[in-house]
């Protein structure tokens, strides 16, 4: 990997963002009881031997909170929707009129909410380690320039301390958004 030391603070930037917005990304998918066309837009479905993602082959609306519809565009789809769905880790038994799907979104027990909060609590752990991993590729960066006398000492030290607050930042938001995360879960 290389990056010129004049772009390094966008690179670090541009990949601590993107591993922010895929952990947001992932948090949206995990159901919290009320409908949301993120729970199943993802799911590959088997399309005449392809593998496609749902919201390419379907319609997905939501129109009721408690209840999402997907009605595939070729309704020869019907089936292979259904069978994703229930071979996915969604948790929710369609129920299919052979044009459409309709998937009731039931309440959420206590024990499945502890377990979602788990998983919250696992994905942002995972984001922390990808943002300190980020932080680290960046400081062997700096460090690599200024023993080439890239850069001084003084710039090295002003660098990693640009970075530390970058990371620091970063954690700080994925803090709140798997806090969040876990509120919304909690909420009955």
């Amino acid at each position: 990997m290389s990056v010129a030391i004049d772009d390094l603070m966008d690179y670090t930037e541009e990949h601590m963002m993107k591993t922010e917005d895929a952990m947001a990304h992932d948090l949206n998918s995990i159901r919290t009881g009320k409908a949301s066309p993120a729970l199943v837009e993802n799911i590959m479905i088997s399309y005449y031997g392809t593998q496609t993602r749902l919201k390419e082959l379907a319609g997905i609306t939501v129109p009721e909170p408690r209840l999402i519809v997907i009605q595939p565009w070729d309704t020869q789809a019907v089936k292979d929707v259904e069978k994703a769905i229930i071979a996915s880790d969604v948790g929710i038994s369609p129920v299919s009129d052979g044009k459409l799907l309709r998937l009731p979104i039931p309440e959420l027990s206590e024990e499945r909410r502890a377990t979602l909060v788990k998983q919250v609590k696992h994905r942002g752990e995972e984001a922390k380690v990808a943002i300190r991993n980020i932080r680290r590729d960046s400081n062997d960066i700096a460090k690599k320039a200024q023993k080439a006398s890239d850069i001084t000492e003084d710039d090295l030290r002003d660098m990693l301390d640009d970075i530390q607050k970058m990371t620091d930042s970063y954690i700080k938001d994925i803090d709140k958004s798997v806090e969040a995360k876990d509120k919304e879960l909690m909420t009955v």
